[in-house]
């Protein structure tokens, strides 16, 4: 036992020095090239004229360090019970191997995590429960990348719960909790990036109308009672809670370029 505890505490700051690298590669780098390198490129991308205060991005870079160190803490617990052999799938896992079965349980968790996210989202949104849990996400009424992970603690324990109930629950390939953590990371930072990179169709509604786009959650935290989805717009399609004028807005954003070509050649 007392080996046990030794290799529990080293595995703590292994496991946020991993999560701290995911988040660093991931969100820095995605403010670095859409908000440093390429926003005169992208500017009729923009999904808002205006940009979050400096201080908006220094307090969210803060609150998602704090968060990275829950999920560190808090998934541990998943090492745990491998270590004291309470994990039912541990034999299978390791059993079955191969693409097929790695990349179907990539898939398996983001399609469990789109309807975890959507329902777990919505609850938070209830009026007992949106300041303990939830109003830190909300005070980026204009998000940026770093919006990501800027959470209450309990918003935090709460998301890393669906990866500790998914290695207890269902069985998956090793390494495939890593590869979707990752997924979920680029999903999550993009859409908080103010940067619509969604293709349009010739009538300006998303090219591939399934998945949400940044304009669809950029919606969410401008007006919270619509899109609560994560990955797909499935959830809030069935349930009746899209922002109605979702297509509007993302023709908007879409055709600004259009129209400002446009109106130049007009003038010329």
């Amino acid at each position: 036992m007392p080996e046990l505890l030794t290799d529990i505490l080293l595995r703590i700051p292994r496991s946020m020095a991993t999560d701290l690298e995911r988040y660093a590669y991931l969100a820095l780098g995605v403010w670095l090239v859409l908000w440093v390198l390429l926003p005169k490129v992208l500017r009729f991308r923009k999904v808002r004229a205006d940009w979050p205060e400096r201080r908006q991005l220094v307090i969210e870079f803060l609150h998602s360090l704090r968060s990275i160190a829950i999920f560190s803490l808090l998934s541990t617990s998943t090492y745990v019970m491998w270590r004291l052999g309470w994990l039912p799938w541990a034999d299978l896992n390791a059993q079955l191997t191969g693409p097929y079965w790695f990349w179907g349980s990539v898939l398996l968790h983001i399609l469990l995590h789109d309807a975890y996210f959507y329902w777990i989202h919505r609850w938070m949104h209830e009026p007992q429960r949106f300041r303990l849990y939830h109003k830190r996400h909300h005070r980026s009424n204009n998000p940026s990348p770093f919006t990501a992970y800027s959470f209450d603690l309990r918003e935090a324990g709460l998301m890393v719960l669906f990866v500790i109930l998914f290695e207890i629950l269902v069985p998956n390939a090793h390494g495939s909790t890593g590869m979707f953590i990752v997924v979920s990371l680029v999903k999550n930072t993009l859409a908080h990036s103010g940067f619509e990179l969604m293709p349009a169709t010739r009538s300006g509604k998303p090219m591939f109308d399934w998945f949400t786009t940044t304009v669809h959650h950029d919606l969410h935290h401008a007006r919270a009672g619509y899109n609560f989805g994560l990955y797909f717009t499935w959830w809030d399609k069935w349930m009746g809670t899209e922002d109605p004028t979702y297509y509007q807005e993302f023709k908007r954003v879409v055709e600004q370029g259009r129209q400002t070509d446009t109106a130049t050649a007009a003038v010329a």
